[in-house]
């Protein structure tokens, strides 16, 4: 079934959607070039998952490294693939593969537009995952958190940044803004098991009491609500230390506050909303009543968005999908359509969180790269007669434009290193937080 190092398809992107869709492609005898920003394979899977999650990283690590043994797949980490880079995407049409699938992520982060955004302690969810997660250039930053933080969004990455907060900083309280009710609330119950015991209950139980007359009024009944909540309670990790967790329901951040020096986020200005239903929807509507939350952080959990680096046509942060497919999976669009002509466009294809942004579950995404790598089949079925380049030519060409290509075969030594420095430190886990580190080790340096 081997190409023989020759290779027709582009995958951007090395995150599960890439990785899964790689796995299919090269089961239909097509010769795939995995291209990957990072220089280690895994995406959001290895640096999305919350750090004490071995057992579970260590089990898609184990998949990953059986898909990247295929002889029909070839490996190419610490390549970035933008227009402003060693390579744009239609470099890869230019060289000669006949298909491109992006499934790079939304690596963007969403943004309200608040005055006070750029204040010293304002931080976004994403930078700091990837900080926790030891991904370079985020694992370098040097976050300072105060006594009480302000998390903005009330979904899984909300539980999992205060999870991060419990367990690795010094803050007593942290108070979960969200915009909607306590009915509309995006957590899973298994995310909440960690954090669940510093919940104050009497903040709970007054915060309830504050916004149950509005629930009713929509029709929706408290009890419930407190119950989904709290569904965790009794399957609870023990508290760690001394800290709080509260909610602030019906509210909408309308500018951060700064100290007398304008540089340092003092609290956050909330506007309370009420609850309306539009079309079957539970809605926030603002009510023009304010309140000041004091806090030391400011932290975005508001979900992600897709940057236009690749020069492709964008439609409100996202790619622009084609809405008449020529290969329909399942219903759904794999295409991008040119928003000008109307035209779908040639060869290209989406999967993953950049083709559903914050949609983020391993399981998903693989379903999406499958889906996607059908998709991929099918146009190329069509075509009369299909190119290619062959590997070595391809790295070549790669070198040429000064790129630092990281290839599969490096990848065991740097794990191998790693391993090292973990026992040695007495880790169960050991990361290098730069790429020079890494690169240095590969002998790419």
């Amino acid at each position: 079934m081997g190409n023989h190092g020759y290779l027709q398809v582009a995958v951007i992107g090395a995150g599960p959607a890439g990785l899964f869709a790689a796995e299919a492609l090269a089961g239909k005898g097509f010769g795939v070039a995995l291209f990957n920003r990072d220089i280690k394979p895994g995406g959001l899977a290895e640096y999305g998952i919350f750090p004490d999650k071995l057992k579970l990283k260590n089990g898609l690590r184990n998949q990953f490294r059986t898909i990247l043994q295929s002889e029909n797949i070839v490996y190419l980490g610490n390549i970035h693939v933008s227009v402003d880079t060693c390579l744009a995407v239609q470099t890869l049409f230019d060289w000669g593969f006949n298909a491109v699938l992006i499934t790079c992520g939304a690596q963007g982060t969403k943004s309200l537009h608040l005055p006070g955004e750029k204040l010293e302690g304002v931080i976004h969810a994403k930078d700091l995952v990837y900080y926790y997660n030891q991904l370079p250039p985020f694992a370098s930053r040097n976050y300072k958190f105060g006594r009480r933080v302000a998390i903005v969004g009330g979904g899984n990455v909300m539980a999992d940044v205060s999870h991060f907060l419990v367990k690795y900083t010094e803050v007593e309280e942290i108070v979960a803004v969200i915009r909607r009710g306590p009915a509309e609330v995006k957590f899973d119950k298994k995310e909440m098991i960690p954090i669940i015991a510093y919940l104050d209950q009497t903040k709970f139980d007054n915060e309830m009491a504050r916004v149950s007359e509005e629930m009713r009024k929509i029709g929706q009944e408290p009890l419930g609500a407190i119950e989904s909540i709290l569904a965790a309670a009794h399957v609870a990790s023990p508290k760690e230390r001394e800290a709080h967790l509260s909610f602030r329901f019906l509210s909408s951040p309308k500018q951060i506050l700064p100290n007398e020096t304008q540089q340092k986020v003092i609290g956050i200005e909330l506007e309370e909303n009420q609850l309306v239903l539009s079309d079957g929807e539970v809605k926030a509507k603002a009510t023009g009543k304010s309140v000041n939350l004091q806090c030391d952080n400011v932290i975005f959990a508001i979900g992600d968005r897709v940057l236009d680096e690749l020069g492709l046509p964008m439609y409100k942060n996202e790619f622009s999908k084609a809405r008449s497919p020529l290969f329909p999976i399942n219903g759904q669009t794999f295409e991008i359509e040119d928003p000008d002509s109307g035209q779908n466009i040639q060869g290209i294809f989406i999967a993953g969180w950049l083709r559903n942004p914050s949609t983020g579950l391993v399981g998903t995404a693989r379903k999406d790269g499958v889906y996607a790598a059908e998709a991929v089949g099918q146009y190329l079925a069509q075509k009369e007669e299909l190119s290619g380049i062959d590997s070595d030519l391809l790295i070549q060409k790669l070198r040429d434009q000064g790129c630092v290509v990281v290839t599969k075969d490096l990848l065991p030594v740097l794990q191998m290193e790693e391993q090292i420095q973990a026992d040695k430190a007495g880790l169960e886990e050991f990361k290098f937080s730069t790429n020079e580190e890494m690169l240095k080790i590969l002998g790419l340096a």
